[in-house]
């Protein structure tokens, strides 16, 4: 039976994560952990986040579990959500705080100005809600997932990736920006795919048959 970890860090919406796991993955053992031991020995990692950046990357650091994360990073299928995807970026602009560094990239907050003088009126930071996202480029975790699906959002930093080719999905909020980042045993997403209903649902049951 293969285990999914899912990690505890006490940031993430990890009630949630896990029961849209378990409802895709109904032959798997399903962990939510704050055992670093536990994810190293799990067949698959999700890691998720909310919050504010420099209370995730401290709480992190706090359970020891960074290191869990980077080496997860290295050897097995990782799923990043939200501040979880943010966080292994290089830096982001929330706190002026450091990530991890296992994407080359920082993230930014929406600019005030460009959102004042969007098209139909003022758009509200965050980012809340339902909106569409283009895929990239062809990856197995859009298998099923039309181009254009609509997913829910939740956020007021994005990414800029600075590798070629780590882009592999985009949204628009008063400008188009980087909703999905993928690299050989990595894939990371700004929106939340365990409330995003089918569509989610289709991208985690991907994930639980990705072999990278």
């Amino acid at each position: 039976m293969p285990t999914i970890a899912v990690v505890d860090y006490g940031m993430g919406n990890l009630r949630s994560v896990s029961k849209a796991v378990e409802h895709v993955a109904p032959g798997a053992r399903v962990v939510v952990t704050a055992d670093a031991q536990a994810i190293d020995a799990a067949d698959r990692v999700v890691f998720p986040g909310q919050g504010a950046m420099p209370d995730c990357i401290r709480e992190l650091e706090r359970a020891g579990l960074r290191g869990a994360v980077e080496r997860a990073a290295r050897g097995k299928p990782l799923l990043g959500i939200c501040i979880g995807a943010q966080m292994l970026f290089d830096w982001s602009a929330e706190g002026d705080t450091p990530g991890l560094g296992i994407f080359r990239g920082k993230v930014v907050r929406f600019p005030h100005e460009l959102l004042h003088g969007a098209p139909g009126g003022p758009l509200k930071v965050p980012h809340m809600g339902w909106n569409r996202v283009h895929q990239g480029v062809a990856h197995p975790l859009w298998g099923g997932i039309r181009d254009g699906d609509r997913f829910y959002f939740c956020h007021s930093y994005y990414f800029l990736p600075e590798e070629p080719g780590l882009e592999s999905g985009r949204s628009d909020y008063g400008l188009p920006f980087t909703c999905a980042c993928a690299r050989d045993n990595i894939f990371a997403v700004q929106f939340h795919p365990e409330k995003s209903h089918t569509a989610g649902l289709q991208l985690l049951a991907n994930f639980i048959t990705w072999n990278p």
